[in-house]
């Protein structure tokens, strides 16, 4: 029960740090879009790219405690998956807002939802971070 417990731990640890990405995200990308006027497109990718700075500081160092890490190893590692999160969200973004002609910010939220359970979680928990890196005793 304790590994079960520790899992769960982690799971709800990594989406209080995707909620805290996510909120530079938007915050930034609804920013720079409504109040700057840049290209929602582009203002979403700048919103992406500083939520997911925040992303693997936060996941590094209290998510996912990898230590046994070496940071130039992690931060490629990081770095790929996270490329292909931003190119997820922002294509999915473009897709979605061009498709339904709703405002970006709907599109955005689903599409990010999306990305971050089956991409971002799944990812930095296998193959960044690796769980076997991972004390799971605690």
């Amino acid at each position: 029960m304790g590994k079960l417990r520790r899992e769960i731990t982690i799971f709800c640890e990594a989406q209080l740090s995707a909620i805290l990405a996510t909120t530079i995200d938007f915050g930034l990308s609804f920013i720079l879009a409504e109040l700057v006027s840049i290209w929602y497109v582009a203002a979403s990718f700048i919103g992406a790219v500083s939520g997911g700075i925040v992303n693997c500081v936060v996941n590094y160092r209290w998510v996912f405690k990898a230590k046994g890490i070496r940071k130039n190893t992690m931060a490629i590692k990081y770095f790929t998956v996270w490329t292909g999160s931003i190119l997820l969200n922002t294509l999915g973004t473009y897709i979605a807002t061009e498709l339904s002609g709703e405002h970006f910010i709907i599109s955005k939220t689903l599409v990010a939802i999306i990305v971050a359970i089956l991409w971002n979680y799944q990812l930095q928990r296998r193959y960044v971070f690796k769980a076997r890196n991972i004390d799971t005793t605690k």
